[in-house]
């Protein structure tokens, strides 16, 4: 009699488990690219938003905000553009409007304020809180691991 007691609670046990397990497990949501992101290296961070279902990213902090030849923050002192050389780069669009092109990726171009230069690109989601990012001019390309700030 006991060992039919103890299959008894041993298989409602079981039953409890299998139709309340489900209920705990969280449910399975997918990566957004949504926020603030370090730079390689944390030089910098920019924050990825959405702008009309593409992706836009303003760099927002700098580890090194000011310039040590003039002492003032740093500006987009190598665009192309002379109207735009003097505007602080905080606040500057990096990320220009990448359309999504696969799962948890976006295509399209990219503003060095390094050297001036939009390039094309791909940010690409590797983690919850990583991220790649790839510029490209011709058959060169660089890539770099971004980590999610906040």
């Amino acid at each position: 009699m006991k060992t039919y007691r103890m299959t008894a609670v041993a298989l409602w046990l079981a039953a409890i488990g299998f139709f309340a397990g489900p209920a705990f497990i969280a449910p399975a949501f997918a990566i957004d690219p949504w926020g603030t992101w370090y730079t390689e290296n944390n030089e910098s961070q920019i924050r990825i938003t959405n702008c009309g279902g593409a992706l836009c990213g303003d760099l927002v902090w700098l580890a090194e905000p000011i310039d040590p030849a003039t002492g003032a923050p740093k500006t987009d002192k190598h665009n192309p553009d002379p109207g735009k050389q003097t505007r602080p780069l905080i606040g500057t669009l990096i990320v220009l409007g990448m359309k999504p092109s696969g799962p948890e990726q976006w295509s399209g171009d990219l503003y060095n304020a390094g050297d001036g230069k939009t390039y094309t690109g791909s940010f690409t989601l590797t983690g919850p809180n990583t991220a790649a990012l790839k510029g490209c001019v011709l058959v060169f390309c660089k890539s770099q691991t971004w980590v999610r700030a906040n």
